[in-house]
């Protein structure tokens, strides 16, 4: 983990496509800004484990219906 010291109005370079901007600073609160392609997404910790945790309860269901389907009797053809 590379940790880095930033005073208001710095930035933080990842490659050439990402930016990090340090919007504030107010206590131990940071407010910060950051400039991105539209093909990576950015979330807050909390909201992409809660986006995790819903895409895993969705293949668990589906595997469920899955195996549910595997159960049921098939016709036979005549």
């Amino acid at each position: 983990m590379l940790i880095l010291s930033r005073n208001k109005g710095q930035k933080i370079m990842i490659s050439d496509e990402i930016v990090i901007s340090i919007i504030d600073v107010v206590g131990d609160q940071v407010r910060i800004g950051i400039d991105a392609p539209p093909h990576i997404s950015i979330y807050r910790e909390e909201i992409f484990k809660a986006i995790q945790e819903q895409n895993k309860s969705a293949v668990d269901l589906n595997e469920d219906m899955a195996e549910i389907l595997r159960q049921l009797p098939t016709e036979k053809k005549k």
